[in-house]
């Protein structure tokens, strides 16, 4: 009898592993996180497409290599309690219409008004981020380019859109202009930096500002005013394109489960949330006003292809606007933001070497 069990037991065990296990985290992912937009039973069924199942797992799978990042999290959790760091950052600065808060990190030369600024602005799928994990990436940023780097929140969704994100992200170069004197950096050079859904804000940010947009809620003056200041954006893994990337979220099975369709209000505004789209409904004056790109992305990237900078690096180019481009191999998605945290990490270097060679093109002498 009991080697009956044991027989019994190893395809019951295989089953609910192979089988039990995935269809678990299909259903409770599409549970949790949104389900397709179908009348009735259907949106329940539609969980239990086996490839959705497969793709669902290896994604929920895939997410398990975040866990070598454990030591690095205990490094910028402690980073803020210890005394000697309070000298180079002054934390939960209040901007913009919405009470968002920044962290500012001091330039080596912060006795001169004359450093340009960094606006650094995380990625987290317009959904998720905080500042304070960025702590020890911005402090090492201020270090080896010589700026003063700040990082601001965002309203994410569920409590905004990403309209709402691009409006914090401007009430936060309007804060810039006008605190600049206290605060001893220069406001007529800045350069914004983005991961992720964060180099998508950044260059819709700069985008609609060129366009002077209406639905940004600030004078047409300031928003020329700010265009004039913004010296360069600095894309690190981008998502340019939005229906590419949602047609690549639908090839990984993950589109309904993703913040992105959610946080653009839906499929139909895709257009008008996607930089390729906004840059080719500019015409030739606005077009001289586009900064310089610079657009880094690692070729082992499974979050966001590295198509999505390649493509808009050729339409920058064949608008005749200034775009470099690297692709640096070996490096994934998280790597990109977390390699240049501390300088033991192993993408630390090369990495910062390609930036600080553009950044010192960006800025002004």
């Amino acid at each position: 009898m009991s080697q009956f069990r044991s027989h019994i037991s190893l395809p019951v065990a295989a089953g609910v592993l192979l089988v039990g296990l995935p269809y678990s985290i299909s259903l409770a992912a599409q549970w949790l996180y949104g389900w397709p937009n179908k009348p009735g039973y259907k949106k329940y069924t539609e969980a239990l497409r086996p490839r959705r199942i497969y793709c669902l797992a290896r994604a929920v799978l895939e997410s398990l290599k975040y866990l070598q990042y454990g030591r690095l999290y205990l490094r910028w959790k402690s980073w803020y309690n210890d005394i000697e760091n309070c000298k180079h950052y002054e934390k939960g600065i209040s901007f913009g219409r919405r009470g968002n808060q920044l962290d500012l990190y001091y330039s080596p030369k912060m006795e001169s008004a004359k450093v340009p600024l960094i606006v650094f602005i995380y990625g987290g799928a317009w959904g998720s981020g905080e500042r304070a994990i960025y702590c020890l990436l911005a402090r090492q940023m201020a270090e080896e380019l010589n700026a003063t780097v700040i990082c601001p929140d965002y309203s994410t969704y569920p409590k905004s859109n990403v309209l709402g994100m691009v409006q914090d992200i401007a009430d936060c170069l309007i804060w810039a202009k006008e605190s600049a004197k206290k605060f001893k950096f220069d406001h007529k050079n800045i350069i914004l930096i983005g991961h992720s859904a964060g180099a998508h804000l950044c260059t819709l940010t700069t985008l609609f500002l060129i366009d002077t947009r209406q639905e940004l809620f600030i004078e047409a003056s300031k928003q020329e005013d700010i265009t004039l200041s913004i010296k360069g954006v600095i894309g690190l893994s981008g998502v340019y394109n939005i229906l590419d990337h949602y047609e690549y979220e639908q090839s990984r099975g993950i589109e309904y489960v993703s913040t992105m369709h959610k946080a653009m209000n839906g499929t139909h505004n895709f257009p008008y949330y996607s930089p390729s789209h906004v840059l080719n409904t500019f015409g030739e004056d606005k077009l001289k006003r586009v900064p310089p790109f610079v657009l880094l992305h690692g070729t082992d990237d499974i979050i966001v292809p590295v198509e999505s900078s390649t493509k808009f690096s050729d339409l920058l180019c064949s608008l005749s606007l200034s775009v470099a481009l690297y692709l640096l191999p070996k490096l994934d998605h998280t790597e990109m933001v977390t390699g240049i945290m501390t300088p033991d990490r192993p993408f630390y270097h090369c990495t910062y070497t390609c930036i600080k060679q553009e950044y010192s093109k960006l800025i002004k002498d």
